[in-house]
């Protein structure tokens, strides 16, 4: 055997390879995202287009909104960011399951009263409810099963204020699964038709921690995204994973077999946009992950967010690259050449200046793309079709 490296020059976009992901979806490459948060759910719904075989790993590690609700009461990882992840990759037509999607996109208002949030979930929990009645057996039944398992289990005084039904489902498929998160997301994926493949970078109920510039220690997802609470003060040193609030060693984390096995198989691996502690460098964290990543050779994308991220306090372009490079050869190693690790940098022409390009070309000794991906009525948001086309055609 010989070892045989080809190279090839990628038009953007690439009409031919766009037309083609178009006529074959089922064919479609493998991308990559290492992601969190709802910040890629846009570019996911518009990519169901192109291909039906990408690959999401999600953290695991939020801990505010509906899903902090479920981890106190049960002691789970985040659900919230892998359910919005399945409904974003799921079939929305007639020919998938609309009414699932409905019913696992549902959620408990707001400004109901404890009482008639009550009523409706034992409606749900009867089958009774119009989204549940809508649902053909067997599929009915399935969900039922994984409801009634949460209601089993649902502590006293539990508020279901802005709960949203697909969590609660797939809290009661984790508790009824041996506590595991595999098999229910494998369920639910099957149920809407998902045209890709979500799983959480690790099934294990840890949280997230940092280490500030100035000292201080920050506890919990929820604490350093600043959008429920007040913003970081200082630059984040180090991230970190925590059990029950305890600092965990660089290493004592693994990354699952299975997810190293997709990341083997990924035809492009995309570090895209998103909190970019949180939801990005996250799925960093558990060991193996850089090393895995260096071992395929594929292109590597960074996809930096639009607009003001709190958790980037102070921190330019250049900085999040270096900031990416030194988490992934945490793992990697000190001395992994840059280009196992990222390819390039992809950056909306409007967003990044053009010094701060250069700057990252000369830094780090790859190229910083400027494209137009984003349009003037999206308020700091890329625009989905351009990004696609971006991501497939450097596939």
């Amino acid at each position: 055997m010989s070892d045989l490296l080809i190279s090839r020059s990628a038009d953007i976009p690439d009409p031919l390879r766009v037309a083609r992901a178009r006529s074959l979806p089922h064919l479609g490459p493998r991308l990559l995202f290492l992601s969190g948060g709802s910040a890629l759910n846009d570019i996911a719904r518009r990519l169901k287009l192109y291909t039906h075989n990408s690959i999401h790993l999600i953290t695991p590690f939020d801990s505010g909104g509906s899903s902090q609700v479920l981890r106190q009461a049960f002691d789970m990882p985040a659900v919230g960011d892998l359910r919005s992840r399945l409904m974003a990759l799921a079939d929305e037509t007639e020919l998938g399951q609309p009414d699932i999607f409905r019913l696992f996109s549902y959620r408990f208002p707001l400004d109901a009263g404890a009482t008639a949030q009550e009523e409706e979930f034992r409606a749900l929990l009867s089958g009774e409810h119009r989204l549940m009645r809508a649902i053909t057996q067997p599929m009915r039944r399935l969900i039922l099963s994984q409801l009634r398992s949460f209601a089993e289990h649902r502590p006293d005084g539990f508020d279901l204020s802005g709960a949203s039904t697909g969590n609660l489902i797939l809290a009661g498929g984790y508790l009824s699964h041996d506590r595991a998160l595999e098999p229910v997301l494998f369920l639910m994926s099957k149920m809407v038709d998902v045209r890709g493949t979500v799983r959480a970078i690790v099934d294990d109920t840890l949280g997230l921690g940092a280490e500030l510039e100035d000292g201080q220690i920050v506890l919990g997802q929820r604490d350093l995204t600043g959008k429920e609470t007040a913003p970081i003060t200082a630059p984040i040193r180090e991230l970190f994973l925590t059990r029950g609030g305890m600092r965990l060693a660089a290493n004592s984390v693994p990354l699952p077999k299975r997810n190293r096995r997709l990341i083997d198989r990924a035809d492009l691996i995309c570090y895209p946009p998103g909190s970019f502690y949180t939801s990005v460098l996250a799925n960093l964290l558990p060991h193996g992950t850089g090393r895995a990543i260096a071992a395929r050779d594929v292109p590597k994308i960074y996809l930096p967010s639009l607009g003001h991220d709190p958790e980037c306090l102070g921190m330019t372009l250049p900085d999040q690259v270096a900031t990416l490079l030194a988490c992934l050869r945490t793992d990697a190693g000190a001395d992994c050449p840059i280009q196992t690790l990222l390819s390039a940098v992809i950056c909306d022409t409007e967003a990044t200046p053009a010094d701060q390009r250069q700057e990252v070309e000369a830094r780090f000794a790859i190229p910083c793309l400027p494209l137009a991906l984003s349009g003037p009525d999206l308020m700091d948001r890329y625009d989905p079709k351009p990004v696609c086309e971006m991501l497939i055609s450097l596939s």
